[in-house]
């Protein structure tokens, strides 16, 4: 009685007849049915993903508004569904890592004492697999300095550009520079790291007589430059939507284009500027291809520890070189500095997320 009483209730508050109700029902326990057999491996797999194919199509046919409304909550969920999953994949995959380095995981060369406590331990090499060792220490600081130099970049030249494209350029230059912009943000990212390591490396070699080929600073550039259409993109939006009434008041009252911009424009959209900064930093730190192509791949720190013309490693070079060998541990290893990289990306995309969320607030005088 009360499963029928609870089956009247989903019609009565959907609004959908029974028919509507058993297709998506069946399409559901389909849909469960394929994701169990994937996860045992299962051959049998297709059938039920063929079989909620079916049910789809004639939900389409028969049910098309019920059925396009599941859909868009199957996608929704799906999307939540697969980013816990690959979350907890990581973790597991990294947990052996973790188990076996402890806080060495973070070791440098020499231990930091704080009080006579050891707070950072010592390991020399930092990184040996023959020897199952593995600290993170040299690439997490190798991604700490090509995203600071991806974004003195990017930062700078990107909210110019934003202001360029939302406040100076006239109609027909704007339409011409910002699918420019965007067009730039589809090239692919081993594009630019083949240019960087042909042209810039050489360049820097050859009149810079650096010690090894490809270094932090070359790499900071071309992440610098890849991570240009995501800052302009999202600070142009930011800029356009702050009220023409403002700025019309502030030039009103005998103020320059520059002063509004200055003084109105950019104070107005901080929250989206910083927003777009920020989504260029989780750009910068999450860049593979180009790291790979341009470093030379040398797993220890650079000595002293600020040369940007040194050569190390990053996060993702790391990942994208040595996976195709790793096994048992290293391959644990691996997985560890992809757990480092995801939390901390995702810290910064949660980051920008409440500064847009801000702006909105500000600017819809909701403070």
């Amino acid at each position: 009685m009360s499963s029928i009483s609870g089956f009247e209730r989903i019609r009565q508050t959907t609004g959908s007849d029974d028919g509507a109700l058993l297709t998506g029902a069946i399409g559901v326990v389909l849909l469960g049915a394929a994701f169990v057999a994937f996860l045992m491996n299962s051959t049998l797999t297709i059938v039920p993903v063929v079989g909620f194919i079916v049910v789809t199509a004639y939900g389409w046919y028969a049910h098309q508004a019920e059925t396009a409304r599941a859909l868009t909550l199957l996608a929704t969920t799906s999307t939540v569904l697969i980013l816990v999953l690959i979350t907890v994949f990581l973790i597991l995959e990294a947990l052996p890592a973790f188990q076996l380095m402890g806080l060495a995981i973070f070791a440098v060369e020499k231990p930091v004492e704080l009080f006579g406590v050891t707070v950072i331990p010592g390991q020399d090499p930092l990184w040996s697999t023959s020897q199952d060792l593995y600290s993170l220490t040299p690439m997490v600081w190798g991604t700490l300095i090509t995203t600071a130099l991806a974004m003195l970049i990017a930062g700078p030249l990107g909210i110019a550009g934003a202001l360029f494209i939302s406040e100076i350029a006239p109609p027909t230059i704007r339409e011409i520079v910002k699918p420019g912009i965007e067009i730039m943000a589809g090239v692919p990212s081993i594009v630019y790291g083949f240019v960087g390591y042909v042209i810039i490396n050489s360049y820097m070699m050859d009149n810079f007589a650096l010690p090894t080929f490809g270094s932090l600073f070359v790499v900071g550039i071309v992440i610098g430059l890849m991570s240009l259409p995501t800052v302009v993109s999202v600070a142009e939006d930011a800029i356009s939507s702050v009220p023409p009434s403002i700025k019309d008041g502030s030039l009103a009252m005998g103020a320059t284009d520059w002063q509004t911009m200055k003084s109105i424009t950019i104070p107005s959209a901080f929250s989206g500027v910083s927003a777009a900064v920020l989504l260029g930093v989780g750009r910068a730190a999450g860049e593979t291809m180009a790291a790979t192509v341009i470093l030379g791949h040398t797993q220890a720190l650079p000595e002293p520890l600020y040369d940007v013309f040194g050569n190390t490693e990053t996060l993702t070079s790391l990942i994208a070189s040595q996976y195709g060998n790793a096994t048992g541990t290293h391959m644990s290893a691996l997985f560890a500095a992809g757990v480092v990289l995801f939390v901390s990306v995702m810290f910064l995309s949660v980051g920008s997320q409440l500064i847009e969320a801000r702006m909105k607030r500000q600017l819809g005088g909701n403070q």
